[in-house]
């Protein structure tokens, strides 16, 4: 499962506290959600290329990036996958965990 390679991808760069929701049937714009924190725009930077990297090895390129580790989120759009790596003080003020409380957590 691409969301389950996108984690091993993360975790391989020390990504916390990663989560992934099963958006099927919640929503309309993708499958999963993988949220990731990153410690700070340098370690998003690398998370992001990580992601990019392995995924890309595996076939599947990033439809749309958006965000810059300057601005603490960064959204990697795969179509059937988005990933959000924030830092701690962004994931925390956007909350997605609580925006999508129904989504079943994978592990």
């Amino acid at each position: 499962m691409l969301a389950r390679k996108a984690k091993e991808a993360l975790e391989d760069r020390k990504a916390d506290n990663i989560l992934i929701l099963d958006m099927q049937g919640l929503s309309s714009i993708t499958d999963f959600y993988l949220i990731a924190t990153g410690h700070n725009a340098p370690h998003l930077r690398a998370l992001a290329e990580e992601l990019d990297r392995r995924l890309g090895a595996e076939g599947t390129r990033c439809y749309r990036m958006a965000g810059t580790p300057e601005s603490e989120w960064m959204v990697a759009d795969y179509v059937d996958l988005v990933v959000h790596i924030f830092t701690p003080r962004t994931r925390t003020f956007y909350d997605l965990e609580r925006l999508w409380c129904d989504a079943p957590r994978l592990k």
